[in-house]
């Protein structure tokens, strides 16, 4: 018997041709292999029946099919769901499957832990263990389409770690979510949401499917920013705001901010006219989040409604697009800085 020595989801659909051409198999096999896998969501391979037993035992005799270990799902009153999951080496990190009604969207981890360290961020408080594989990236999202019985219709790197920071695995994930052979996943519903990697945005505007941008702003000057994002120190805003524009111009792609008002530290109305003279030409979407209490940061509190109102007035009147957005899943920990995958 063969030894195991490739991992299924490892595998771009340019591996699986060139593995099954070694194995003196049609091309097409490849493709027939991925359309189990990422469009019926089908990982044992004796149930894949239009392949012939003798590939299929071939198959179960030289590739895993590693998947991540699902520990907890939690259901949220608003229908959002987490899942913590364990990976092969003890790792553990949380997703997130918000139901919009019409639709579903999953938030996708992209490492377990986070260098980042962002002030209003679980997830950075409780360190960076390293960066997930594009195997148990994609991992994540087939297995929750296999649990949800359906297809999972937007994807967004917006869960645990920073994925310009894992760029090579995001990205090739992203090829085989993108493939039409492979889970024929639109470039216009997955998003990479950034707390500001310059390099990783300039790469970004360059990669050959054309993915929307969400930036984790949270404050409009550096001095207040880098007190709560340290990314700031390495990305100033200036260069960062060059970057965005940078890819707004090859993409012509709109960018999404994200603002979370936490109280009394970047709620003031001036704070919303120095983002948008900052932001003057990018013509950006703002989501504005209710921030979110996490363990490690007792001290930091959502705004109250008045501080909300007044720097939505603020941006009604610089004519800013914008949206307050609902929160989503806070009962079970799920919603935006929240995850923590040791829980």
């Amino acid at each position: 018997m063969d030894e195991k020595i490739y991992d299924a989801l490892e595998l771009s659909l340019n591996d699986w041709q060139i593995l099954f051409a070694e194995w003196g198999e049609q091309k097409f096999r490849a493709a027939q292999v991925c359309q189990w896998i990422y469009a019926k969501k089908v990982f044992n391979y004796h149930d894949m029946s239009n392949l012939s037993k003798t590939l299929r035992e071939k198959l179960s005799d030289n590739i895993l099919m590693s998947l991540p270990v699902l520990i907890r799902q939690q259901n949220s009153r608003d229908g959002t769901k987490k899942f913590l999951w364990q990976l092969s080496d003890g790792a553990r990190i949380e997703s997130v499957l918000l139901n919009h009604g019409s639709y579903k969207t999953a938030c996708i981890s992209s490492q377990a832990g986070c260098p980042l360290a962002c002030a209003f961020c679980e997830t950075g408080a409780n360190g960076f263990i390293r960066n997930l594989t594009r195997g148990e990236i994609l991992g994540q999202f087939l297995t929750m389409e296999k649990l949800n019985g359906a297809d999972i219709h937007n994807i967004v790197f917006m869960g645990m770690g920073e994925p310009l920071l894992n760029e090579a695995n995001v990205f090739s994930a992203i090829r085989s979510l993108n493939d039409k052979d492979m889970r024929n996943l639109g470039a216009r519903h997955i998003t990479i949401s950034t707390s500001g990697i310059v390099p990783g945005i300039e790469d970004l505007a360059d990669f050959e499917i054309p993915l929307r941008l969400s930036l984790s702003l949270h404050a409009p000057n550096d001095n207040l920013r880098s007190k709560i994002m340290p990314v700031n120190k390495t990305y100033p805003l200036q260069k960062l705001v060059a970057a965005l524009k940078r890819y707004r111009d090859r993409t012509g792609e709109r960018i999404t901010i994200e603002y979370a008002l936490i109280d009394h530290v970047n709620d003031a109305p001036e704070y919303a006219y120095e983002t948008a003279a900052l932001l003057d030409g990018l013509e950006p979407y703002i989501n504005i989040i209710p921030f979110n209490p996490i363990p490690s940061k007792p001290e930091l509190k959502r705004s109250d409604n008045s501080r909300v109102k007044e720097f939505c007035r603020a941006l009604t009147e610089l004519h800013i697009e914008f949206e307050l957005r609902k929160e989503r899943g806070g009962d079970i920990m799920a919603a935006c800085g929240q995850l923590a995958g040791n829980k």
